[in-house]
């Protein structure tokens, strides 16, 4: 792991090059951002035309500036930035990050190569350029250079989130705060020019405070690289995975976007499946296997227990988790005798179990303990229609939450309604560290990454 990434991440001082007086500028956003984010160390706004920006002194240049700079942020027009990164060398910078675009995945190769090049002359560490950059909430770190009101912020947390494309990235992370899915780093990394995928993973496998790392990846400019990292920390993180740019239309999409060289679809996911990454396909799959993954231990197989109170929605639940590779086993004789002595003689003991539309908390509980508790199931799945008449949702809550916390088994929920009272209980669930969702085929995907993951660690 190349110690120089840090600055990135934890910087005690920061210079914003191409920082401005004007609202709109980016270079304006990135200052603001940094103060509401309330960074810790020392900011230095850098703008020869501005004595003053934000309530801080600017410097002329980055030359001018008093004490030492960690990192530099540099937003203005490309054709200055080798200039720029050679001042950044002479100050003794550690790391750069150029949000700026216009460089090879516009065509201008030339310029990208003149920019490491020079980066690399300092001994500096480059990310971008074209890209939005890092936030970090546990040190008080953020440039993305669209404001909070606009976009959101996630909170924090344990998952690490890198995405080559910045525009996707603001998606993913509108998607986590939606979701209250709480984020370590947040990395928006662009060109990869310098700094890439494998020296990011490699430094995330050494950062306690990253439990997931999920990227989104055009291309690879170091695939070996990469592929033997991951393989390397996938038995102790999970590493998700989300691909662009599969077709022929898709790679030339990626190369005028990022500039880099996309590959084939058979050979990135024969590589990913043996490195243990955990591939996914959609945004909405991407934040909910983080969810389940940042909260739940990996399931040591694929053996599923289905509970719920509505018949319907544990056959289409049978035929998401089956149609994934997952296994919905007859109950244990000792588990079905102990469910048996507990509930109702009118219930149907099987699997899934069905406690019908007259079931309570407390039969919930029973239930759920009991699948828990058993040696022949590895995951539970609990389908929940809390506008059943006996169910009382705030009660059920309080029981999953109980036996979540006390159990080293994944427990996932599933419950479809979203009334403002129901809601506001099921977040209770989620801020216990619980995933629920709103779709049995979202819980299924969850379950079968949960189960990757338990293959991964005892390969």
């Amino acid at each position: 792991m190349d110690p120089r990434l840090k600055a990135f991440f934890e910087p005690e001082s920061v210079a914003v090059i191409g920082a401005s007086r004007n609202p709109r500028k980016i270079g304006h956003i990135i200052v603001s951002q940094m103060i509401k984010a309330g960074f810790r160390g020392k900011l230095f706004p850098v703008n020869p035309k501005a004595t003053e920006i934000s309530g801080l002194k600017a410097y002329p240049s980055i030359l001018d500036v008093p004490e030492e700079v960690d990192l530099a942020i540099i937003s203005i027009p490309a054709r200055f930035t080798v200039q720029v990164v050679e001042q950044c060398g002479k100050k003794g910078v550690k790391a750069v990050v150029v949000v700026s675009g216009g460089f090879s995945e516009t065509g201008n190769e030339r310029l990208e190569r003149d920019l490491v090049r020079e980066a690399r002359k300092w001994g500096i560490r480059l990310m971008g350029p074209n890209c939005m950059g890092v936030y970090s909430p546990s040190s008080n770190v953020d440039m993305l250079f669209t404001p909070d009101d606009v976009l959101p912020r996630a909170p924090e947390g344990n998952v690490a989130v890198l995405s080559q494309s910045g525009s996707l990235a603001a998606g993913l992370m509108t998607m986590l705060a939606k979701q209250e899915v709480g984020v370590s780093r947040f990395i928006s990394y662009g060109n990869a020019a310098d700094v890439n995928e494998a020296d990011l993973l490699e430094y995330l496998a050494q950062d306690e405070e990253s439990k997931v790392i999920a990227l989104y990846i055009e291309g690879l400019r170091e695939g070996r690289r990469f592929m033997e990292v991951a393989r390397e920390i996938s038995t102790q993180k999970p590493v998700v995975v989300m691909k662009g740019g599969w077709g022929k239309a898709g790679m030339r999409a990626v190369k005028s976007h990022t500039g880099s060289l996309a590959g084939n679809k058979e050979v990135y996911d024969a590589a990913l499946k043996q490195c243990g990454a955990i591939k996914v396909q959609t945004l909405e799959e991407f934040v909910d296997v983080c969810m389940c993954l940042a909260s739940q231990p990996p399931a040591q197989g694929k053996r599923v227990g289905i509970i719920t109170n509505g018949g319907g929605y544990g056959v289409i639940s049978v035929d998401f988790l089956e149609d994934k590779g997952l296994e919905i086993p007859s109950l244990p004789k000792e588990l079905e005798e102990e469910l048996t002595k507990e509930l109702p003689p009118f219930y149907t003991i099987g699997n899934p179990l069905d406690l019908t539309g007259s079931c309570t908390a407390e039969q919930y509980r029973v239930a759920t303990k009991a699948m828990l508790d058993s040696d022949g199931i590895d995951c539970v799945m609990v389908i929940a229609l809390m506008s059943a008449p006996m169910v009382n949702p705030p009660r059920l809550i309080d029981y999953l939450i109980e036996l979540g916390r006390s159990r080293k088994k994944p427990l996932i929920v599933i419950s479809l309604e979203a009334t403002e009272e129901i809601t506001k209980e099921l977040r209770r669930l989620k801020l216990a560290g619980i995933p629920y969702y709103t779709d049995p085929a979202r819980g299924a995907r969850a379950i079968v990454a949960l189960t990757r993951f338990g293959e991964v660690r005892r390969r």
